[in-house]
């Protein structure tokens, strides 16, 4: 199992003011985590009052054109400290397998990446289930290395689980796969012809 999640190293998702401390909830509930909860960044109020807030702002801080810095303070402040992020992928030879990151280790492996080539990335629909604070939204994105390229270079699903406290929203896991040629996004996770896309 650890070498398919070593044949993976995935690319981006597709990876401001910060007013609010961390719950002190989710330090208490942090365990051997507290000290990295203690000093994890606090979210813009307006980026997780709702469910469209943390996705538009999820999808937003890992956009921009080349040569611009993102903010991963702000991303980091849409997770709780102990989130995963989980990409998917298939080797040449067949083999399908992922990797497991944290917050930090996205910022630090696809980082420099999003920066030096450019990259802009859009939820073009969305599937929600909801039980109390649990949240399931599978998130189909496209993704650019311009914001005007007429085609994206990538199209997948993220399947993005979310949670409320009482007080805000948080990401606990994105969990994602890229389409494919033999993968084809099925047609209902994509727009629908009264959304102005594909049926």
């Amino acid at each position: 199992m650890k070498r398919l999640r070593n044949l993976f190293l995935l690319g981006a998702l597709a990876a401001g003011p910060l007013a609010l401390a961390t719950p002190a909830v989710l330090r208490a509930q942090s365990g051997a985590n507290a000290p990295a909860a203690a000093t994890w960044p606090g979210a813009d109020p307006a980026d997780v009052a709702s469910i469209d807030a943390i996705l538009e702002a999820l999808y937003d801080v890992i956009s921009g054109p080349a040569g611009q810095a993102r903010d991963w303070d702000r991303f980091r402040s849409l997770f709780i400290p102990e989130a995963r992020l989980i990409p998917t992928g298939r080797s040449e030879t067949g083999e399908h397998g992922y990797n497991v990151w944290s917050p930090g280790d996205y910022a630090d492996r696809a980082g420099a990446s999003l920066e030096r080539t450019g990259f802009f990335e859009v939820e073009i629909a969305r599937s929600i289930a909801r039980f109390g604070p649990v949240v399931q939204a599978f998130s189909t994105y496209e993704s650019r290395r311009n914001a005007d390229d007429p085609e994206p270079f990538a199209r997948g699903i993220n399947s993005i689980q979310l949670m409320h406290d009482g007080r805000r929203w948080y990401v606990v896991t994105i969990y994602w796969a890229g389409e494919r040629p033999d993968l084809p996004i099925p047609g209902h996770y994509l727009p629908s012809p009264d959304e102005g896309g594909a049926p």
